[in-house]
């Protein structure tokens, strides 16, 4: 897309482009073209690309003309929050990860609150919930009114869950230094510019989706279409590109244009993870 970099009066134009979006077939499948990847195959379809691999039980992203693939599958279900719920817990309990149900539903913090709603995309979702749904059982006993000492052994363990929950949570975060780890010089754009389309070169529309954290990278160091741990950013999706942007060099995509004279120009660390 086209876009201007906030940082020592240099302007790096970025470019446009977006392949039409290909369509699945009434039966649910969809034939591989010439061309495709699994990744822009998820993009037109809005899916992620777990999603079909898990429909289509492939382990790995490679894929080959003619290849049909199952779309049909895949669920959309609404989750609602309980007293005691973490993202990392719904996420575990659907298969899905975090950053999916962030993706899925807009947000931008790992708060969640009783009561709220979530959109959760994912083949075994409905058997999940479906598994997770009580039996009802024949003649049951009448429950006894807890004790004092019960309901604080309660409480004490729903706080062990939360403080375990949140220890996970900073391991997952932790755990991006297991891919591909290098340094590089990162700058900062907005989709407000003058003249600017507000879309990525992958066709992300930008302005539509103000707090998606987008990046733009050089394909031939960063590959398109790749998640991208971001040091001081997050993670993000290598979904633009820029004339400017060559080699260890990447563009982080912010909503203002205080936030892209705030980033400036720095040197951070960024792990490539999928």
């Amino acid at each position: 897309m086209k876009k201007f970099v906030f940082t020592l009066g240099t302007t790096a134009i970025l470019s446009a482009g977006f392949v039409g979006a290909a369509s699945a077939s009434t039966s649910g499948t969809y034939e591989v073209q010439k061309g495709d990847t699994l990744w822009k195959i998820a993009q037109n379809h809005n899916v992620s690309i777990d999603e079909l691999k898990d429909a289509n039980n492939l382990t790995s992203t490679l894929i080959y003309p003619n290849q049909t693939l199952n779309l049909s599958s895949i669920k959309e279900i609404v989750h609602t929050v309980k007293r005691g719920d973490t993202l990392w817990s719904i996420g575990q309990h659907y298969g899905v990860t975090v950053e999916e149900i962030k993706e899925w539903n807009g947000l931008t913090s790992d708060l969640v609150f009783p009561g709220e709603q979530f959109k959760i995309k994912t083949a075994q979702a409905a058997q999940s919930q479906t598994a997770s749904a009580p039996v009802a059982k024949a003649a049951p006993q009448a429950q006894q009114p807890q004790t004092a000492q019960a309901q604080q052994e309660q409480a004490a363990q729903e706080q062990a869950q939360k403080e375990q929950a949140a220890q996970q949570q900073q391991q997952q975060s932790q755990q991006q230094a297991s891919g591909k780890s290098m340094t590089v010089e990162a700058t900062a754009y907005t989709a407000n510019c003058a003249g600017c389309s507000g879309t990525t070169a992958t066709g992300v529309n930008l302005k539509s989706n103000p707090n998606q954290r987008v990046i733009a990278v050089d394909p031939s160091v960063i590959p398109l279409g790749s998640k991208v741990y971001v040091e001081g950013y997050g993670q993000a999706v290598a979904a633009d590109t820029g004339g400017a942007i060559k080699g260890n060099r990447i563009d982080v995509f912010v909503s203002s244009d205080s936030a892209a004279q705030d980033w400036g120009r720095r040197s951070v660390k960024i792990t490539v993870i999928d």
